[in-house]
């Protein structure tokens, strides 16, 4: 506790030092102080009030936004290309301020629904958002700091003393040790949408539309409704997560009352200047305890035509996409397999050198939605989903990632997700149909997906 309020001390001292040298009263954007850190804490603790929080452990990356400088929304077919309007003006007037020589800088949160259609089913989050936080930690590469940011002009006086009030509130918690996870609680079901019966229906009229030659392949989902027996702590939910899938991106994001939270395995894309990654995921099989059987279930799944038709879909699209705003692109010949606990996929990574100009918003625009969430061709399964659907998607199968000043940045795929509010949680899963699916293997597909959500949520 000593040692949290000695570095309190020091941060409140910077802070007071380098106030002055702000371009608070003439500045016409944002202006960010970032702090460094002395040691990289164990998490990002949750404190009231809007928060959102990305991690990954196998990189060893944590970025958390708190408090709101400053949010933009939009709907409709040109959301994106609105709040890139807006990022754009962000960018050029940001100023950053960084004593210590992190090299750090401030950065947004850029997430947004299923469909530019969507109505969300609650005011919590937005179709479409930008989000600048009022104070964000940064653990990268074994260094941290705090980011504080306000929109200019801005009195000096009133922003030293919010500043202070985040610091009092964040930096004391940063040196606790990780939460261990909690007793396995048990969890009560309250019901599926669509129900299997329905869920039945829906995968053999989706069958027929395939023979019909109108769609080449469509992802359906459900919604699950599970209460627990306590309040869900969600610092606990995030790091029993990030244990059990260290190769997903953990993501949770509190605007009001309700949590979004994901686990996904898939990016939509990283950018870094002028170089491009993106994932294609699809197909997805069981594990297995046993290594052996688990590498027979690999072999047979690696080999199977009706997983590898599915997945070479979602790749050429996204091939397709990228092959518009990249001078060159590389992709592997063949799938490789993620392996997760509790499930397995074909996973294929491409490379590419953008062109001039394309940012961030672009590459949103150009891959999203991807036919591992939507569907092929993008347009039909997009108004085949529209009629037959059963329940409003919200941000489940869109996307978040964070927007840096430059415009670049880093978008997932909101995939293993659940809308978390006290004791209950809505989990989200879906499955790709394609000639040859089987409506009981489509169903316990989406069961071994949920199982991600679910067993974290009986340790939060």
């Amino acid at each position: 506790m000593l040692q949290s309020l000695q570095v309190l001390d020091q941060l409140k001292a910077r802070l007071r030092e380098t106030l002055a040298l702000l371009p608070l009263a003439e500045g016409r954007g944002p202006v960010s102080l970032i702090l460094g850190l002395p040691h990289p804490p164990s998490g990002a603790p949750d404190l009231d009030g809007p928060r959102f929080y990305f991690a990954h452990s196998h990189r060893g990356d944590l970025r958390a936004g708190y408090g709101i400088a400053g949010e933009w929304q939009a709907q409709g077919p040109e959301r994106l290309s609105k709040l890139r309007h807006v990022a754009l003006g962000l960018s050029d007037a940001w100023v950053h301020c960084d004593p210590d020589e992190t090299g750090f800088s401030g950065f947004a949160m850029l997430g947004f629904a299923a469909t530019p259609e969507t109505q969300t089913r609650n005011a919590d989050l937005p179709n479409a958002l930008l989000w600048l936080p009022e104070l964000a930690l940064i653990v990268r590469g074994g260094q941290s700091a705090l980011v504080l940011t306000t929109l200019c002009p801005a009195p000096g006086d009133d922003l030293r003393a919010r500043w202070e009030s985040w610091l009092d509130r964040l930096v004391p918690l940063l040196g606790r040790p990780a939460l261990d996870p909690l007793t396995p609680a048990h969890l009560d079901a309250l019901g599926s949408t669509p129900d299997r019966d329905d869920w039945r229906t829906l995968v053999l009229n989706a069958l027929d539309e395939i023979q019909r030659k109108r769609l080449e392949k469509v992802v359906v989902c459900r919604r699950q409704r599970l209460q627990g027996h306590r309040r869900f702590d969600l610092d606990r939910l995030n790091a029993a997560l990030s244990y059990l899938f260290p190769s997903c991106q953990v993501i949770n994001i509190r605007r009001h009352a309700a949590s979004f939270v994901a686990a996904t395995p898939e990016r939509l894309f990283t950018q870094r200047r002028d170089r491009v990654e993106a994932d294609a995921i699809a197909g997805t099989a069981r594990r297995a305890e046993d290594t052996e059987r688990d590498a027979e279930i690999a072999l047979a799944f690696q080999s199977c035509e009706k997983n590898r038709r599915e997945h070479r879909v979602v790749v050429e699209a996204v091939r397709e996409a990228l092959d518009q705003c990249c001078r060159h692109l590389d992709a592997p010949e063949g799938p490789s397999i993620l392996r997760l606990n509790n499930a397995q996929h074909l996973w294929t990574r491409l490379h590419g050198e953008l062109k001039p100009g394309v940012d961030a918003f672009e590459l949103a625009e150009r891959l999203h939605p991807t036919p591992a969430t939507n569907g092929q061709p993008r347009r039909a399964a997009h108004d085949w989903l529209d009629v037959n659907e059963p329940l409003e998607r919200g941000w489940y199968t869109g996307a978040a990632g964070l927007i840096e000043p430059d415009l670049t940045g880093e978008l997932w795929v909101l995939l293993r997700c659940a809308l978390i509010l006290d004791r209950r949680a809505d989990l989200y899963a879906g499955a790709g149909i394609v000639a040859g699916s089987d409506p009981d293997d489509e169903w316990q597909e989406t069961e071994q997906k949920m199982a991600a959500m679910s067993m974290a949520l009986q340790f939060a």
